[in-house]
């Protein structure tokens, strides 16, 4: 069966406007308020933090509400329960700065955009806290542009099947746009559809945690938002190959 590209996707954060370096901002005011309490150098601090953020997505999901959560938990072990309440609130206060951070777009992504969306029908599709994502695709003044915007839980086979079937689009005519091989391209490649990789240059380490090789043949790597129309056209001419 011969296949046509027909949708591509695009992710939100660290694709369309920049986000990782505020929860890194985020956690490294964390690391200064524990601090106070405890001897950090022998704590393996992030790896701590990480295991209590990954316990808690299936409770708090993806977003800056749920890091929150698990940096008061995560404040609240790792101190034996001496931190103090105004720090806790502290604590608080950094993740209402995450929440309320500006929006800013990655150098030309706009038009990468545009150029996709002259030949394709495109796709909006983001995970996290559906109030923050809701703020940030309203705040970027991308929304005009997309035929759709799906807001996910989990970026999975069963979320993309789902948009897909919705589409009525088989997965060998659909490629996704993102910068987390674990979320954005190893899930749709495993459907049977494309990929184009747009490395952040920071990431958070539970979307790095993948075996998803980017060298596969279903995959375009790029070094910017000024590579992505080519390289969806160049997944084009390999679907018809």
């Amino acid at each position: 069966m011969v296949y046509v590209i027909e949708l591509v996707g695009f992710d939100g954060d660290d694709t369309l406007w920049h986000s990782e370096g505020y929860y890194q901002e985020a956690h490294a005011e964390f690391e200064q308020i524990v601090g106070r309490y405890v001897d950090l150098g022998n704590l393996r601090l992030h790896d701590r933090l990480l295991a209590t953020e990954r316990r808690n997505i299936k409770l708090f999901g993806y977003g800056a509400k749920g890091m929150t959560l698990s940096l008061l938990e995560a404040a609240i072990e790792i101190t034996g329960s001496r931190i103090s309440a105004a720090d806790l609130h502290r604590i608080i206060g950094i993740g209402k700065h995450v929440m309320s951070h500006p929006v800013k777009l990655l150098p030309g992504i706009r038009e990468a955009i545009e150029a996709v969306a002259a030949r394709y029908k495109i796709v909006l599709i983001t995970k996290g806290d559906l109030f923050h994502q809701e703020q940030k695709v309203e705040s970027s003044g991308l929304a005009d542009l997309f035929h759709r915007i799906e807001i996910v839980s989990e970026k999975d086979e069963r979320a993309y099947r789902r948009v897909l079937g919705e589409f009525g689009i088989d997965a060998g005519c659909f490629a996704m746009v993102g910068n987390s091989l674990r979320s954005d391209i190893a899930p749709v490649v495993a459907l049977g559809g494309w990929g184009v990789y747009m490395p952040y240059h920071v990431t958070w380490a539970h979307e790095a945690d993948t075996d998803f090789a980017a060298s596969s043949p279903r995959v375009v790597q790029v070094q910017g938002a000024d590579g992505i129309a080519e390289a969806v056209s160049e997944l084009g001419l390999r679907t018809a190959a």
